[in-house]
């Protein structure tokens, strides 16, 4: 049977690991030829062959780019278009995080992280939309997180981007109605990726560790989502079967929302 993105084309950004690479991983394997975009040119490659490894008849386009820069998220997606034929989703995954207190915070943070998080995502979309409006049916879905619509101490940068993304994707649901595009945010809560791993591990704690160090911290169920577990609600927001749901903002976090 035909999968929920087959005939589709869909350029998935911060593509190299976690929710990135398994959204990918998941629209190949329902069909859909797939652009991973990244930083990391060796990682966004082996992420691109893992999937055409495991994934039948899978189209993975990988590529390299800086999306903080206007031309290169053009070029991203123009490449995206020409090389795979079309373009009928975007998802928005690409992020950097900042561990300073706002107080102490530094212009040069400021503007790392609106770069990749907030003006990345803005120049995605709008070097996507001619190709979504064209397409017909296109559906954007941009990849926030459950401190976007809750505070905390510690990391007020990275929560602000990814309020702004909240209110960019209700703005640009309303805008691009009329041309039939959908428009929604989806907000992890705690997710185990390779860069919190990686991240652990400079600190002397393990995968294990780390995987039992969230249990008070990170909503009903106590521990961290994989990242396919955040992969499917994009999916359900990328494909027809969310025909009827726009502007919305999906909290995939186990519940840490209503505490």
């Amino acid at each position: 049977m035909p999968g929920r993105m087959a005939g589709r084309v869909a350029l998935v950004t911060g593509g190299a690991g976690g929710i990135g690479e398994a959204t990918g991983r998941l629209f190949a394997e329902e069909g859909a030829a797939v652009a991973l975009v990244d930083t990391d040119r060796a990682a966004v490659e082996a992420a691109s062959a893992g999937i055409v490894r495991d994934v039948a008849s899978a189209r993975v386009l990988p590529l390299v780019a800086d999306l903080a820069q206007e031309a290169e998220a053009r070029r991203a997606v123009a490449e995206t278009a020409a090389r795979l034929g079309a373009l009928h989703c975007l998802v928005n995954v690409a992020g950097v995080r900042v561990y300073t207190p706002l107080a102490e915070a530094e212009p040069k943070d400021w503007e790392l992280i609106l770069g990749v998080n907030v003006l990345a995502t803005a120049y995605c979309c709008k070097a996507a939309l001619p190709h979504l409006r064209a397409a017909g049916g296109g559906t954007i879905v941009n990849v926030s997180s459950v401190y976007g619509v809750l505070g905390r101490a510690g990391m007020g940068q990275y929560d602000t981007t990814k309020a702004a993304v909240l209110g960019f994707t209700r703005a640009l649901a309303v805008e691009e109605a009329p041309h039939g595009i959908r428009v929604n945010a989806v907000c992890p809560g705690g997710t185990i990726t390779p860069y919190h791993i990686h991240r652990a591990a400079q600190r002397g704690v393990s995968e294990q560790q780390l995987r039992g160090s969230r249990a008070r911290d990170n909503g009903l169920f106590g521990r961290w989502a994989e990242p396919r577990e955040v992969a499917y609600p994009i999916l359900f927001l990328a494909c027809a079967e969310s025909s009827f749901v726009t502007g919305t903002t999906l909290l995939v976090d186990a519940g840490k929302s209503i505490l």
